[in-house]
């Protein structure tokens, strides 16, 4: 049985594809689909190459069994909705559709939150522009925090949130369109954490490890305590960038599951938090409390953001090889979290998929780095004119060697040797059971 995955470059998203089951039954799942900048160029072509190795009519749809959106952020999200656009227009134009999908997993903001987010969506358009809550914002686009305990990264990583309210909106519309069935494995309700195991097709089943429920539950009282607020005597963007920060909603809502299939396992992310993880396996019985377990495939949380991470996740849950999907914008993936993992394992057998060479990587950290840098002096300058100290130390300048992952791999060959970068031009596939190359040779060439 196959049980492959194919692993796409998606700028600083995820863009996946799960193949599994045999040459004459072939299934198909697909996780994630990047930001602006990604579909046309890898999903698109990949899902054109798999039509023609199945050797399908013209008229014929590919069937995707399970096509999954792990969360509403734009860098995950942004690519089926360019996907679904291209179906939306062949379907008004009556011509064929590429693919045809069985079932969509979907937790939409609102879903989420369990209030529809108008007040949230005005107050942001109001003060940033359409923009803000209509897609990923501009680059230039930047938002003042007074709160010191607030840093910048978590408070864009909130607007990029706040930004995919409405491509969740938009995702549910045109997928009711098209006639895709949302979430029916749950009743078409949220997704979330149980013990008990989805069949996805023959020989598939997926563990649903996040979000959890209690968490879930967590987030209603935050937002309804927030619009009591904004009620009564409203708020700054920058106070309800707050209740909405990376420690929040990005994470907290993500799909995590556990892929199975042939005896092989895949541990699949999201944007999650490394904490909340191990306590999803704990609640569905697939780690013991304090244990640890082995998984075959790490898709490494949040793009191997260090905020995301310590080094008692990657003891705990260890893998044969480890995805981390990033270029290095917003600094992922982080110098910590390959310190991390080989603090955890050593010069233990795995490998580690990167979907950028390391260079390329490195320069667009290396940008994050100088710009971040000038945000945190700007902040402890307007502290200090204020009579006040910041909480956090501005960062040194950057230097290639204290900081890229050039150096790092450098100074410990070892690690470097484990390094596989995503070419290109060239797929990308992990085989787990029997090689999709073996039935498709030409989906690996």
């Amino acid at each position: 049985m196959i049980f492959s995955l194919d692993v796409r470059r998606a700028r600083k998203g995820d863009c996946l594809l799960l193949h599994f089951g045999t040459r004459q039954a072939p299934g198909l799942v697909m996780i994630d689909g990047g930001p602006r900048g990604v579909y046309a160029p890898h999903l698109k072509p990949r899902i054109e190459q798999i039509r023609k190795a199945r050797r399908l009519a013209d008229n014929a749809p590919l069937d995707v069994n399970l096509l999954m959106v792990s969360h509403v952020d734009d860098d995950h999200i942004q690519g089926i909705l360019d996907l679904t656009k291209e179906l939306m227009d062949a379907k008004r134009a009556r011509r064929p559709q590429a693919i045809r999908v069985l079932s969509l997993w979907h937790n939409s903001f609102d879903n989420v939150i369990g209030n529809p987010p108008a007040e949230l969506t005005a107050m942001f358009k109001g003060q940033f522009g359409a923009a803000s809550t209509s897609g990923e914002p501009p680059a230039d686009l930047t938002v003042e925090a007074d709160d010191d305990d607030l840093d910048e990264e978590s408070v864009r990583a909130s607007l990029m949130v706040l930004a995919s309210i409405e491509q969740g909106a938009r995702l549910r519309g045109e997928a009711d369109a098209l006639e895709f069935p949302l979430n029916p494995e749950f009743d078409g309700k949220l997704i979330v954490a149980a013990k008990a195991a989805v069949d996805v097709a023959d020989g598939l089943t997926f563990t649903v490890a996040g979000p959890m429920q209690k968490e879930i539950k967590a987030l209603h009282k935050k937002h309804e305590a927030w619009l009591k607020d904004l009620e009564k005597k409203g708020k700054s963007p920058s106070d309800a960038l707050a209740a909405y920060v990376d420690t929040s909603v990005p994470n907290l809502s993500s799909v995590v599951v556990l892929a199975e299939a042939a005896g092989k396992r895949m541990l699949l992310t999201g944007d999650a938090r490394g904490d909340k993880i191990l306590q999803g396996l704990e609640l569905t019985g697939r780690l013991k409390k304090g244990g640890k377990t082995h998984v075959d495939l790490l898709k490494v949380p949040h793009h191997g953001s260090a905020r995301n991470l310590e080094t008692d996740f990657f003891v705990r849950v260890t893998a044969d090889h480890y995805v981390l999907s990033g270029n290095g914008e917003h600094g992922n993936p982080e110098r910590e979290a390959l310190e991390m993992l080989l603090e955890a394992r050593g010069t233990a057998d795995y490998a580690i998929h990167l979907t950028y060479p390391i260079a390329e990587i490195d320069a667009a950290r290396q940008e994050d780095w100088k710009k971040e840098r000038a945000k945190e002096q700007k902040r402890a300058a307007k502290l200090a004119a204020a009579g006040k100290k910041s909480k956090k130390p501005v960062r040194p300048e950057w230097s290639a060697e204290a900081h890229s992952l050039a150096a790092l791999l450098a100074r410990t060959p070892a690690l470097a040797a484990r390094v596989r970068i995503v070419a290109a031009d060239k797929p990308h596939v992990i085989d787990l059971a029997d090689p999709l190359g073996a039935a498709w040779p030409e989906l690996v060439a």
